[in-house]
């Protein structure tokens, strides 16, 4: 019987949480923010305590290690991957973690902030732990579990695996990379220091959840032109760029095609930058669709509303740029069902119910299936994310670790 040592995966967790790795969509340095590094350090650190060897952390934050063969099998090498980053969405600064031991389910009141209560009316999900222990932050700050949590899995399982050699398994590779939370995750990994032929992401949801789909995924960067004058003398001059970026804004459509208004596998394009003078405004689009070529109707969709507003405007002009970001996992993943198969035995194996799901997002293993490492993407229990109320599950942290466990052996098994 596979056990995990909770009281050592809740330390570690919260021992991860409270060092700040914000990366920055803004930089474009590798990794965007040094301070991922500080993470990325105390984890290389903790592997070479537990006696794994191949322990590379790089110049750009990676790190990556090994665990060798305990078989006789030429069993194919599987690679565990989790991000050290937190989203830039809410302050990661001087997080605090509390424990909650054995909740009741009454409201959760977090101390720092007395208005963030937790509680089943705002995360249903709390029910599913009554009696159990939880963790938050403690009301200023999100608490990181996305994706600390996954990296604090796959700590607690390959520790696990190490102490009980019995346990059969080909090699098994860990990955913790830098700057997924600002779609930066692969973009200086190395697929030879990873040497695997298969990948699992720890970086989802509710115990049970196994995601084979994700959006395929686009960028644009929209740059409008003003025609620029003094303002005491504009008068049937000044074309102001900041004024037609609103007008654009305010052409897109309310009651459908973005984010607040869709759900399930409906696409949707999503500003979330503007920056701008007189003379210059620029923004940023994200464009998302479970259809890959999906995307390119998008794009002529926003452009062709942006185009009909800058024509109000004489003088006027844009230039409109597309950005590929990732793609949907899911038309690498059919190439290779065993990879999906063997997770969800893994899964189940735990006690768990399994439930796949399509992720309206993306994840490394967006990038790395398409990069030749067929990558879905495994549960760990983060709830709330990129928000105060962000909280886990001990026990559902623990489950991802003991799927990590089975998913080792089942390779071996079918070797």
């Amino acid at each position: 019987m596979i056990q995990i040592d909770k009281e050592y995966l809740a330390s570690a967790f919260m021992r991860y949480v409270k060092i700040d790795t914000q990366s920055d969509p803004e930089s474009n340095s590798s990794p965007t923010t040094e301070k991922q590094k500080d993470l990325s350090k105390l984890l290389a650190g903790e592997l070479n305590d537990l006696g794994f060897e191949n322990i590379e952390p790089d110049q750009y934050g990676y790190v990556y290690a090994r665990l060798k063969s305990n078989s006789n099998k030429n069993v194919p090498a599987i690679a565990f991957c989790a991000h050290v980053d937190t989203a830039p969405d809410c302050s990661g600064t001087n997080v605090k973690p509390i424990l909650h031991r054995n909740i009741s389910g009454d409201d959760i009141i977090l101390p720092d902030d007395t208005s963030q209560v937790l509680n089943v009316s705002n995360s249903p999900y709390l029910k599913n732990h009554i009696g159990k222990d939880i963790i938050t932050a403690s009301g200023l700050t999100l608490l990181g579990a996305d994706d600390k949590s996954g990296v604090a899995a796959i700590m607690a399982a390959v520790k696990f695996l190490k102490a009980n050699p019995q346990l059969k398994h080909g090699d098994i590779s860990i990955v913790f990379t830098v700057d997924e939370e600002v779609g930066k995750g692969t973009d200086k990994i190395s697929m030879e220091k990873i040497n695997a032929e298969y990948g699992y992401t720890l970086d989802g949801g509710e115990a049970g959840s196994l995601e084979e789909e994700t959006f395929s995924a686009d960028g644009a960067i929209i740059e409008i032109s003003g025609v620029i004058a003094h303002p005491g003398y504009a008068k049937n001059k000044l074309v102001n760029s900041m004024k037609i970026a609103g007008a654009f804004l305010d052409a897109l459509p309310k009651n459908e095609w973005s984010p607040e208004t869709t759900d399930k596998k409906e696409g949707f394009i999503h500003p979330t930058s503007i920056n701008g003078i007189s003379e210059n405004t620029r923004l940023t689009f994200i464009i998302r669709d479970f259809k890959t070529e999906n995307l390119e109707k998008h794009h002529e969709k926003l452009e062709g509303i942006l185009k009909t507003v800058v024509a109000k405007f004489p003088g006027a002009k844009y230039k409109y740029t597309k950005q590929e970001q990732y793609r949907n996992m899911k038309d690498v993943l059919v190439k290779y069902p065993d990879v999906v198969k063997y997770a969800a035995e893994a899964i189940r194996r735990t006690g768990l119910e399994v439930h796949t799901e399509s992720i309206r997002g993306g994840t490394d293993g967006s990038r790395l299936s398409f990069m030749g490492l067929p990558c879905p993407n495994i549960f760990t229990g983060m709830q709330n994310i990129h928000s105060k109320l962000e909280w886990i599950g001990v026990d559902d942290m623990a489950k991802a670790a003991e799927t990590i466990v089975h998913l080792s052996m089942i390779w071996e098994e079918n070797s």
